[in-house]
């Protein structure tokens, strides 16, 4: 699932700046939901820490990127903010679809409600491989919700930080573009987020929760 969330995260970026004239990632191969390109270009960060985190917390933790050509980003601070925007785009995408089929399949009688939740398991089937859709299901919802939620923080080097200059006059958003795009910035974000992030994604289960069951 973790392959999967952010293949489609990193893919939307690359077509996003494809579209808007960077060809950089589509030469890449990145404008694909192939995993293959994209684990190549980060096999740190979309294989090993996912591993590795994996069997020691339980849940896979680590990153993926796109190329693109920071002089067409400068020239286009709009379009540069469009590519940002796209990848949290897909999550949202992602758990809309996931919500959508667990509402249906509890609708219809495919899943059955639990008394107790987590995030891997918020419905039930009566058979295994029901059962198995609906955690492969639950999880989609839940890792593509703290993806998106994740990555629109206004903070470099998330993708929030470009998404935010959408909302600015254009002269205002080059200079944003330029101050986040030093390492010092970069590395506040960072930490912020490795100390922030844990208490804001705590009520998101219980937000999807109720989003599920009504």
């Amino acid at each position: 699932m973790f392959v999967i969330s952010v293949t489609a995260h990193e893919a939307a970026h690359a077509l996003a700046a494809y579209l808007g004239g960077d060809p950089t990632a589509y030469q890449g191969g990145q404008v694909s939901l192939n995993p293959l390109p994209h684990m190549q270009r980060e096999p740190m960060g979309m294989v090993l820490i996912p591993l590795i985190t994996t069997f020691t917390n339980g849940w896979p933790m680590g990153w993926a990127s796109t190329p693109y050509d920071p002089f067409w980003a400068e020239r286009h601070p709009r379009r540069a903010a469009w590519m940002a925007a796209a990848g949290p785009g897909a999550n949202l995408a992602l758990a809309l679809a996931a919500l959508l089929f667990l509402k249906i399949g509890l609708a219809t009688g495919l899943f059955l409600e639990l008394d107790w939740v987590k995030p891997s398991r918020l419905v039930a089937g009566d058979v295994d491989w029901i059962d198995g859709m609906g955690r492969f299901t639950s999880m989609m919802l839940y890792l593509n919700t703290v993806l998106c939620i994740l990555n629109l923080m206004p903070l470099p080097p998330l993708d929030g930080a470009s998404v935010v200059t959408l909302f600015l006059p254009e002269r205002l958003a080059h200079r944003v573009n330029e101050l986040t795009r030093q390492p010092g910035f970069a590395m506040i974000g960072l930490f912020a987020v490795w100390f922030g992030f844990g208490p804001l994604i705590r009520p998101i289960f219980g937000v999807l929760k109720r989003l599920v069951y009504g």
